[in-house]
């Protein structure tokens, strides 16, 4: 091999090793300080540039969704288990949910900018949101055809609803219990029955 084919493969190890190494330093980052932290903060503890980041990252979301790869892979994992195992439609519906609330909490901030990208079609975690409703949907046709969910209900709420729940938990009124509490009234709906007259 000439030293000029062997120039280009360790520019490629070396750009694989920058890229792999900043998604390490932004994990533990973003886990600290959420996914609103600085960017340039991330470059420096990660010992390359800002342009270098920007190079392999060029947005913030970019940044997110790389980071947001395996788990996504994971959720999808589990997606399939829901719908091979479960025979409950209303059970499955609750189980993906309660998969996507994981998935949203991953870090601090995390539904803010997967909420944006719901009206955003060029951003990188568009098709991410795009592929949550699409399975959230096929779970919520089940659910209604057996007399689970309300007809009206559509996808594109609910995975705004695990949006909402998990954004409460950094609201300044939440307790511990708060997250819960909205998932049963998301659920269920807040209103009694009329009391009827005697």
């Amino acid at each position: 091999m000439s030293t000029a084919e062997v120039r280009p493969t360790r520019q490629r190890a070396d750009k694989a090793r920058n890229r792999s190494h900043i998604l390490d330093v932004a994990e533990e980052f973003f886990s600290q300080h959420g996914v609103g932290g600085s960017l340039e903060t991330i470059a420096k503890r990660a010992g390359v540039g800002p342009g270098t980041l920007y190079r392999h990252f060029p947005t913030r979301e970019a940044l997110i969704a790389a980071l947001l790869q395996a788990r996504y892979e994971q959720l999808f994992d589990r997606f399939g288990i829901i719908k091979a195992e479960s025979s409950d439609s209303n059970h499955a519906l609750e189980q993906w949910l309660d998969a996507l609330g994981e998935y949203v909490t991953a870090f601090d901030g995390l539904p803010a900018p997967l909420r944006v990208a719901l009206s955003e079609e060029s951003s990188p975690l568009a098709i991410t949101c795009q592929a949550f409703i699409t399975a959230t949907d096929e779970l919520l046709t089940a659910a209604q055809r057996d007399g689970y969910a309300r007809p009206w209900i559509r996808s594109r709420e609910l995975f705004l609803s695990v949006l909402a729940t998990a954004w409460l938990r950094g609201a300044a009124l939440a307790d511990e219990s708060s997250s819960r509490a909205l998932r049963a009234i998301l659920r269920s709906g807040w209103a009694e029955p009329a009391p009827t007259a005697e």
